[in-house]
């Protein structure tokens, strides 16, 4: 018998919906101060990321945000699709987006039986904390900017369907699979 996406998830350490640890904001770190522990929930995010990515390919790049691990912290790491370095988030705020919008089909792993139409800004500035405690602020745009976006709204206790348009409903994978689309930038 297949496992369920949703189940694949839960064996692999990833939180699933309903818990309350998803609906919570998460702790700001005290950088410099807390940088030996947000270097182990940073290591965290990655060893659960590698786990993942053993039994379920992310062409479009993914991520993972410590509520989803259990950590109730602001942290979450995001691997951009394609050979690059991955990005981590230590206390991230977004402090400008762009008014210009698309509405791509995002997924979650806290939920993964489903996918949702989600429209978010092509364009996000983001300021987050080095290890140092130093503010580093990075604009992202399309893609990766929907995925940063994303795991920040994990870090704020909101999941994606909060931000679909009432009346949309996510779609069972299966149904998403025979769609076959990546995310299209023109």
């Amino acid at each position: 018998m297949d496992v369920r996406p949703s189940q694949q998830m839960r064996d692999l350490g990833v939180v699933q919906y309903g818990a309350a640890i998803l609906a919570e904001p998460a702790r700001a770190f005290d950088l410099p101060a807390e940088r030996d522990e947000a270097g182990r929930i940073t290591d965290e995010l990655f060893a659960a990321m590698e786990r993942i990515s053993q039994v379920h390919p992310f062409a479009k790049g993914m991520g993972i945000a410590a509520p989803q691990i259990g950590i109730g912290r602001a942290a979450a790491v995001v691997q951009p699709p394609g050979d690059v370095p991955a990005i981590i988030l230590l206390n991230p705020r977004i402090t400008d987006r762009s008014e210009e919008t698309d509405e791509q089909y995002e997924g979650c792993l806290s939920f993964f039986d489903v996918r949702g139409l989600v429209p978010r800004p092509l364009k996000i500035t983001v300021e987050t904390a080095s290890l140092t405690g130093e503010a580093v602020t990075t604009v992202y745009e399309r893609g990766l900017a929907r995925l940063i976006h994303h795991e920040i709204d994990h870090l704020n206790g909101l999941l994606y369907t909060t931000r679909m348009r009432t009346g949309v409903d996510p779609i069972p994978v299966e149904e998403y699979r025979q769609t076959g689309r990546g995310w299209a930038y023109e």
